[in-house]
């Protein structure tokens, strides 16, 4: 240990502030050092001088009076309203977690569903898996979901606007069977699969990427809608909105 480290630690030592260990060093280099020998000497002759004397001053009792006139008197709390205050407090706490737990499981199901919708995509990719009926006639396509599905999804021709209608067939998603509406957009293939959910109110179209494939998810007339491709998300989103105007414009397919 040199002078500059003891030196640093002299004051500790003094003060009883040092473990075992340093301490051992310390007065083990203190007595071979007589410099530091010195320091302790002057160090503990102040620490004593500055215990003995009368540093401390009491203040006189008009000063404790007008310190406590000038603070405002809080009102006496009962113990009812004590534990009213902190069974509200658990209350809110509780509404708290339960509605963050809410948020959470809700976001986990949202990306479980898109990512089994995005391997259901791949799945109808593989020969003789795209569709189970085979026609560019929404008026062929849609009947034939009828008796297979609670709600037969709505089924639009989109040929004229650029996406062209190539047929349908079930899948299963999130353990249920659900429709899926297939379109092309030159090579590409957009899955778009629907099904029915008791929330009645619209949602707008947004887009994520799962996978390396776009999903556009929208909700309207008691239908959950997810479109997915490979696509870029530009064209995707055209897709969604043309199909969403033409749901407007024909009632619900």
């Amino acid at each position: 240990m040199t002078c500059n480290e003891a030196d640093i630690l002299l004051h500790a030592l003094i003060d009883d502030e040092l473990d075992a260990g340093h301490a051992r060093e310390v007065e083990n280099h203190i007595a071979t050092c007589a410099r530091c020998t010195a320091a302790l000497k002057t160090y503990r002759e102040m620490h004593a001088a500055i215990a003995a004397a009368e540093m401390r001053f009491t203040a006189p009792a008009h000063l404790r009076q007008r310190i406590e006139a000038a603070i405002p008197q809080a009102r006496g709390t009962s113990r009812r309203s004590l534990l009213a205050g902190f069974a509200m407090g658990s209350a809110v706490s509780a509404i708290a977690a339960t509605g963050i737990v809410a948020i959470v499981l809700r976001n986990h199901d949202e990306q479980r569903i898109a990512s089994e919708i995005v391997s259901a995509h791949l799945r109808s990719l593989q020969a003789g898996h795209l569709t189970d009926v085979l026609s560019t006639d929404q008026h062929t396509v849609k009947p034939w979901f009828n008796g297979r599905l609670d709600v037969s999804p709505p089924v639009i021709d989109l040929t004229a606007l650029g996406f062209t209608l190539i047929g349908g067939r079930l899948d299963y998603i999130d353990g249920r069977a659900i429709g899926a509406v297939v379109y092309k957009r030159r090579a590409h293939v957009i899955n778009l699969f629907v099904a029915q959910t008791p929330n009645a109110g619209h949602s707008a179209a947004r887009t994520e990427d799962v996978q390396g494939f776009n999903i556009r998810r929208w909700r309207d007339h008691g239908l959950n809608f997810w479109a997915v491709s490979d696509l870029n998300a530009d064209e995707l989103a055209e897709f969604s909105d043309k199909f969403e105007k033409a749901m407007q414009a024909n009632g619900t397919g």
